[in-house]
Parts: structure tokens; C-alpha cells; sequence
């Protein structure tokens, strides 16, 4: 596949074009919608969830291979989901349910300079980093390993819906030596934040979700909210300890706002560099 110029895609993307490829997209499983509808309830019903998932047999074959890797070192082979959600929790399956969903709704492509494993690796590594911030910062863990995961989701639905675009953006990137955000917005006119709200929106998530997705660039902005500092925190983080070997990857500036509204000291920060990167390292086996 040619690589366009910037110069040579005289048309950019337009907001209803992202929208009407977005309309295209398969919509999330049930199950997942109903597992990410009901991350702050308690009371769920294992059996009645082990049924409604195991209706899905990808869903299911994509769990049981994460739930039997190193990363979760169960004492012994599961072979059911009820297994898993037994040994593993519910909130563990639901995170392991919706990064297999979200994986099978964007196959890879061809699209000149991406990496789909690096994107993968790189979402992975902040939902850990981001679930370990939240231990120290009264987030929910779960909402905090979720947000993380689908923090850049948004970069999927350009490169999967406009490969030839985005390869010309990511040509931009490595000539201007620039961060990515900045390469979407000059080639694209639009960039993968609002590519992933508009998704977001389609799919019907919370709006505590959305805002993670739409602020993890400029979490200074009024009423970002914690949350939304978790993810900027643990994204820079991820970049810094350089764990999906992306070449002449560019750390992004940690917002003092962000850093500050974490209000975490010195000692915790590399504990959590230290678990993000030995908690990865198992989970990248998987991956």
C-alpha cells in the first residue's frame, strides 16, 4: 500500500464520516455491555453470568486461554468460565470478557506503520498501571483498568476505517518527530480522542467512561475528575518505561494538574513502577 502525504489527502476526515464508519462497526456483545453496566454492582450472580457468557464461544475460548496464563498463575487448569470467575473474580473476568471483545472488533489490517501488538501491548500496560494507581487513589479498580484499556480506542477505529489516512499520519509523526496527537489533528483534522468519544457514545458506555476517553490528553479541563488523571498519569507512565518497544516512542508531558489532583507521593509512584512493569511482563506472554 502507497503511503499518501499530507499534501496529497486533500480531503480530511470529517465527523460524520467517522460516525457513519462507526455505524458500521458490530456492536458490542451483550454480556460485555451488561459486564461493563455493572462494574460497581456487588451482587451479581456467578452462575447466572457463567451461563450468558459461555453462550459466546470466542468470548469464551479468549477468557479461558487469559484465565490459564502465568499473569493470573491459577493453582490448576480452568476449563469452564464459572471456573474462572470462581478463582479469578468477577471483576477480573470482566476485564479479561471485554479486552477479548474489543480485540475481535477490530481486526487487523493493512495499514503502512502500525503495530497492532504494540497498540494492544500499550493499552494492556496502562489498564495495569492505571489499576494499580487506583489502589492508592479511592478510584475503582475496575473503572481504572477498563478506562485504561480503552483510553486510545479511538486510534482502532481510524486506522481499521481509514488505513491510508492514518499511514499518512503516521509518516508525519516519524518526519516531524512529533507526538502522535499532533500528527492525527495536522494530517487528519480530527484525532483519535474524538474518533474514540464518538465510538464511546455508539456503544452505549458510561459516562464516567467517556469522559476517561475524552480527557486522558487534557485532564485540566473543568471537571475531568480523577479518574480522568488516573489515566493521563498512568498513559505518560507507560510511555516512559517504554514496554511496548514502539521505536523513538515520545513520552507526553504529565499534566501538573493531573499529577497534582493524585496528590501520591514519591515512594508510591515507584511502587507502582515497579509493579506495572513485573505485573506486564507476565501479561505480555499472553499477549
Amino acid at each position: 500500500m502507497s503511503i499518501p502525504t499530507p499534501t496529497e489527502i486533500v480531503q480530511r476526515i470529517q465527523f460524520d464520516e467517522i460516525v457513519i464508519q462507526i455505524k458500521d462497526l458490530p456492536s458490542l456483545p451483550a454480556i460485555v455491555m451488561e459486564l461493563l453496566n455493572s462494574i460497581e454492582q456487588e451482587d451479581i450472580d456467578i452462575n447466572v453470568l457463567a451461563k450468558k457468557v459461555a453462550q459466546d464461544q470466542a468470548l469464551t475460548a479468549k477468557t479461558l486461554r487469559f484465565a490459564n496464563s502465568s499473569f493470573y498463575g491459577t493453582p490448576s487448569k480452568v476449563t469452564t468460565i464459572q471456573q474462572a470467575i470462581t478463582l479469578l473474580g468477577v471483576a477480573n473476568v470482566r476485564n479479561l470478557i471485554t479486552a477479548a471483545a474489543i480485540s475481535g472488533s477490530f481486526p487487523e489490517n493493512q495499514c503502512a506503520g502500525f503495530n497492532f501488538k504494540a497498540f494492544w501491548k500499550h493499552s494492556m500496560a496502562t489498564a495495569v498501571c492505571a489499576k494499580l494507581l487506583a489502589r492508592h487513589s479511592r478510584v475503582n479498580t475496575d473503572y481504572a483498568f477498563t478506562a485504561g484499556l480503552l483510553h486510545d480506542i479511538g486510534r482502532l477505529v481510524l486506522v481499521t476505517r481509514f488505513p491510508e489516512h492514518y499511514a499518512a499520519a503516521l509518516a508525519y509523526r516519524v518526519t516531524h518527530d512529533c507526538y502522535m496527537l499532533e500528527a492525527e489533528r495536522a494530517v487528519l483534522g480530527i484525532d483519535h480522542v474524538i474518533a474514540g468519544h464518538a465510538l464511546a457514545v455508539h456503544w452505549h458506555f458510561s459516562e464516567t467512561m467517556q469522559h476517561a476517553i475524552v480527557g486522558h490528553h487534557e485532564p485540566e479541563k473543568s471537571g475531568s475528575g480523577t479518574l480522568v488523571s488516573l489515566i493521563h498519569v498512568a498513559n505518560s507512565i507507560v510511555h516512559a518505561l517504554d514496554l511496548t518497544d514502539i521505536e523513538d516512542d515520545l513520552v507526553p508531558p504529565i499534566s501538573l494538574v493531573a499529577w497534582n489532583n493524585l496528590g501520591l507521593d514519591e515512594e508510591i509512584y515507584q511502587l507502582v513502577f515497579r509493579e506495572t512493569v513485573l505485573q506486564f511482563e507476565k501479561l505480555n506472554q499472553v499477549l
